[in-house]
């Protein structure tokens, strides 16, 4: 059977969560492939919200298993506590979740070292971080002194965490006049984590391949977005990995014959969390009032998100990056309120028009906009494509059109159910 993937196609926060959880009653295995704790994905079902950050949100069903893939960096007091949370909800996480021998392990020292760098930092030069050691943790694994979680399997896992928490304690101590930490209580923290999961940990492309060639229906499942990725993001207000379609392969060990779609998701609208450029920003009241609009928190450190009209240059960026098959617009329902609606069709600098999303420079470009009319009408829950406001359609088949990638699925609330299905 062929691998589906969802990715982020703005600068993530589009709404993955609810897609996945949407394709997740019809997929076997739901593979998380980059990132780690510094995400957050939100599900609504019958009311009742459930955050997600490690785990793959596709847990909650009964027949799916889950895997954190090889691209994931873990941390692993966090992931016990949002596992054993889980657990009490009544989901046997710990009966279908596998984690790849090849994951990163992501420590207390990754942290303390990704804050004291942000902090120090000039404000015009801070990335805006989570602060959660997620770019210290790959950037172990790069310099090739990470431990994995394979690792544990081994004897001398003792000693090469000693010597990688004396290496951190001098760049604590001496860098940032930090206090040493005690490579005892990581340790006991880990044998904790690896009480709990030792029977879970999989060679995870073996894995993979073998459940394809039985016929098992495969969704890949990254954090962030393209426009946070380290490659093809805004560099260097990105994130340390890649949520694209490249870091699903990397992060997955899924080769790519076997991946046949992919779908994009993005919101009606445009936001961000952090610094870093964003063309289509809407400041003072106006971004006040959409961020309330759209309740537009990030779900793992509630800061606001910064909000702006859609954005075409960032989304045609990401059709080709990705090679996107589809486009899952979400939260159509919150532009409801508005008489007049701009949608980004095009970037000017130095008074010359741009023939695509630049790699440099995103700060300096004029955005050329395109209004649409509003539907002033309240849209949540409608499930047909044809009791859409005709200005509501219209202006989702302008931004099919803007895109050029079809638009097969349409979020019209938070709840599961607010979905609107392919065949319109």
């Amino acid at each position: 059977m062929p691998a589906t993937l969802v990715v982020g196609t703005q600068w993530g926060d589009e709404g993955k969560a609810k897609v996945i959880d949407y394709l997740s009653k019809d997929t076997d295995i739901i593979v998380r492939y980059q990132g780690g704790a510094n995400a957050g994905h939100t599900v609504v079902v019958h009311g009742k919200k459930y955050v997600f950050h490690l785990v793959p949100s596709g847990i909650i069903y009964d027949q799916t298993v889950c895997v954190i893939g090889n691209g994931v960096v873990l941390d692993p007091t966090f992931f016990i506590e949002e596992c054993d949370k889980l657990q009490a909800e009544g989901f046997p996480v710990y009966e279908k979740l596998l984690i790849s021998d090849a994951c990163h392990l992501l420590f207390p020292f990754h942290g303390l070292i990704d804050s004291a760098r942000e902090s120090s930092c000039a404000p015009d030069r801070k990335i805006g971080t989570t602060k959660k050691g997620i770019g210290i943790c790959y950037a172990d694994k790069m310099m090739r002194i990470g431990l994995r979680v394979g690792d544990l399997l081994e004897n001398d896992f003792e000693t090469r965490l000693q010597h990688l928490v004396d290496e951190k304690n001098r760049e604590l101590v001496k860098l940032y006049d930090g206090e040493e930490l005690s490579a005892k209580d990581i340790l006991e923290n880990v044998k904790r984590f690896y009480s709990k999961i030792q029977k879970n940990i999989i060679n995870t492309p073996y894995y993979l391949e073998s459940q394809l060639k039985a016929g098992k229906k495969i969704l890949l499942e990254g954090a962030q977005g393209t426009g946070l990725d380290v490659d093809f993001g805004t560099y260097p207000y990105v994130t340390s990995s890649n949520p694209t379609t490249g870091g699903a392969f990397i992060g997955s060990g899924i080769a790519f014959h076997h991946l046949k779609s992919v779908i994009g998701i993005t919101k009606a609208y445009t936001t961000r969390v952090g610094e870093g450029p964003f063309p289509t920003e809407l400041h003072g009241e106006e971004g006040e009032r959409l961020r309330t609009l759209g309740a537009e928190y990030g779900a793992t450190t509630g800061r606001p998100r910064r909000c702006g009209w859609f954005d075409t240059e960032v989304l045609r960026h990401a059709v080709r990056i990705n090679g996107l098959t589809s486009i899952a617009l979400t939260k159509i329902d919150v532009l409801s309120a508005y008489d007049k609606i701009p949608v980004a069709v095009a970037y000017e600098r130095n008074g010359k028009k741009l023939d695509c999303f630049p790699s440099q420079g995103l700060d300096q470009v004029k955005v050329i906009y395109e209004e649409f009319p509003g539907w002033k009408t309240d849209i949540t829950g409608i499930g047909e494509f044809d009791k859409l406001p005709a200005a509501c359609k219209d202006y989702i088949r302008a931004l099919e059109k803007l895109i050029g990638v079809r638009i097969d699925l349409i979020s019209t609330g938070p709840d599961r159910k607010d979905t609107i299905a392919s065949g319109f």
